[in-house]
């Protein structure tokens, strides 16, 4: 059975370039992996998605109410596992998935004071429209000074341009997710987070990713 592993963090904790190394080490040993990442942009729902996340129309996605937001997100997954057969491969790697999703739309101004969204998401995104259910959660852990200046450096992206969007531009926001991660993974058995910090500095790509693959196979394999 394909086992399913999914990179969440922050904005710009490095979860494609994390992915990309453990695809690459998985290959290496001859397993066959299949790498997904959301949003999906290029998609009806994910392009909608990446117009309330730069405010293309006015409407900004910190300001939309949070199970509303959260559908959009979900919408956009369940359109790309409606026809996607990865029964042949033995990994998934999935970049962003149904945590961020809980993370995301729990912490913004407009949430504070209200109770998160976790169990909606969960039983919207799994349960309702049948997303599979990862078999791990890798939670890249880093300083949000850190992931911001990472941010800075993705470039050009067809949804934003080479500007921050709505949630990478609010460091409130990234804050109050970090805290929220570390909290699914006190709540949900599955989480691992990884930290990629020591001693107030950021690791090495190699060291990091050293970190994931040797929790990948304490888990997994």
């Amino acid at each position: 059975m394909t086992k399913i592993i999914a990179f969440e963090g922050i904005d710009g904790t490095g979860k494609s370039v994390q992915m990309q190394r453990l695809s690459d080490a998985l290959k290496a040993r001859g397993l066959s992996v299949w790498e997904i990442s959301f949003p999906m942009y290029d998609t009806f729902f994910g392009d909608l998605v990446g117009r309330y996340l730069s405010a293309k129309d006015g409407i900004a996605a910190n300001t939309v109410d949070g199970k509303s937001m959260a559908l959009w997100f979900a919408l956009d997954r369940f359109e790309a596992f409606r026809n996607l057969d990865y029964s042949g491969y033995d990994v998934l790697l999935i970049n962003r998935y149904v945590l961020s999703n809980a993370v995301y739309q729990s912490i913004r101004d407009i949430d504070l004071g209200k109770p998160d969204i976790l169990d909606f998401c969960l039983e919207l995104e799994h349960k309702h429209f049948g997303i599979p259910v990862p078999d791990l959660h890798l939670v890249l852990d880093m300083d949000t000074e850190d992931a911001a200046n990472n941010v800075d450096k993705k470039g050009f992206r067809d949804y934003i341009g080479n500007a921050r969007d709505v949630y990478e531009s609010i460091d409130s926001i990234q804050a109050r997710a970090r805290k929220k991660y570390a909290e699914y993974a006190q709540r949900i058995p599955n989480v691992r987070l990884i930290n990629c910090m020591e001693h107030g500095a950021l690791l090495p790509i190699d060291v990091i990713a050293g970190r994931v693959l040797q929790v990948v196979d304490e888990t997994l394999f």
